[in-house]
């Protein structure tokens, strides 16, 4: 497909836009331009594709995703190489994350070498938005949404497949440190054949109401148990969980459709088996946290995504009250996987897994 290329009528000046990604934060500063592509099932499906200024989508008032939340969408960067280009993390991973994601929502799959070369050609325009800061990459967001206008509780036939960039740096404020989690008593993400495995802004939209009380208790994330038992241990508002034990064994909370597979969970998988731990996706309790974090059996418990990539969880709050984990500051298999994950991502260890393209 031929991306037809629209002259932005007014980009940010050099100056406004260093000044911008001097300190950019995260979710902000948003680049110049976006990908649009167009489906209609009328017209044969994606017909046509276009990179141009970024500005608001209009939408009919009676337009689909308003009221019936066909909504789907990926996070990924790119990141700086010490020779002066870019490249993307796995992102043929999101391709088909996003296509699986399009199946359960009932919306047309995109061609994975289509989505590729939107999100490549996103970056390339705004590469000059990479900022300079410790950590810093442009965060990705592709998106698709139901456009076509009526009132009726069908699939849609027309969509909008869009890509914006952001120039991004640390996920948490203060850098890397430890996070206190609350445990959502009340309220849950996903349920059993649900659509907790998609990445849909319903299942952040549930997340925050839980969230905002994990804030009002002194914490930063809120950690979700399972929809039927109140037990099982899943995931947090947006990031994978491990538990590492002092056995050499590491446990992560299954995929059984009501968590996102991560990217980077899998990614960890491979790489804290390269270390020699046998890794477990088996379910964790929230009892056999609190155990074996008092009786010393967990050493650590990453949280980990694409935004935050890998982060140590410290302490772990509920009604019932608190427990630590470990220290209660960052632990060795924290801080290494942390340093080996941004290494192959930024070009300074080397690739192993064919898991970086160059953009």
């Amino acid at each position: 497909m031929q991306f037809t290329s629209i002259p932005h009528p007014a980009p940010t000046s050099d100056e406004d836009r260093i000044a911008a990604i001097q300190d950019p934060g995260f979710g902000k500063v948003h680049t110049d331009h976006m990908v649009v592509i167009d489906y209609d099932a009328n017209k044969g499906g994606w017909y046509q594709a276009s990179i141009g200024p970024r500005e608001p989508i209009a939408l009919d008032p009676a337009a689909s995703v308003l009221h019936y939340a066909q909504e789907i969408f990926e996070g990924m960067k790119a990141f700086p190489h010490a020779d002066g280009g870019l490249c993307m993390f796995r992102p043929e991973a999101n391709a088909q994350r996003f296509n699986a994601s399009a199946r359960r929502m009932a919306m047309p799959e995109i061609p994975e070498e289509l989505f590729l070369e939107a999100v490549k050609l996103a970056v390339q325009k705004d590469a000059n938005w990479m900022p300079p800061v410790d950590g810093g990459s442009l965060y990705i967001r592709p998106f698709m949404f139901a456009n076509e206008a009526f009132l009726g509780v069908r699939p849609a036939t027309q969509y909008k497949f869009v890509v914006i960039v952001v120039s991004t740096g640390s996920y948490f404020k203060g850098g890397v440190n430890p996070v206190k989690i609350w445990v959502s008593q009340d309220y849950t993400r996903a349920a059993p054949g649900g659509t907790g495995a998609a990445k849909t802004g319903g299942n952040y939209a549930a997340s925050l109401v839980p969230q905002a009380e994990a804030i009002a208790q002194g914490c930063d994330q809120v950690v979700f148990l399972d929809a039927e038992e109140k037990k099982w241990v899943e995931e947090l508002g947006g990031m994978n969980l491990f538990f590492i034990r002092r056995d050499g064994s590491v446990i992560t909370p299954p995929l059984t459709g009501t968590i996102l597979p991560g990217i980077t969970r899998d990614s960890l998988i491979a790489m804290l088996r390269e270390e020699g731990l046998e890794v477990r996706e088996e379910p964790y309790s929230i009892g056999q946290w609190r155990e074996e974090a008092e009786n010393g059996e967990l050493l650590e418990t990453l949280a980990c995504g694409t935004a935050a990539v890998v982060t140590p969880v410290g302490t772990v709050a509920s009604p019932s009250g608190e427990f630590t984990i470990g220290t209660g500051g960052i632990g060795q298999m924290a801080q290494k996987m942390r340093e080996k994950l941004v290494g192959v991502q930024n070009g300074r260890v080397a690739d192993q897994h064919g898991w970086v393209m160059r953009v």
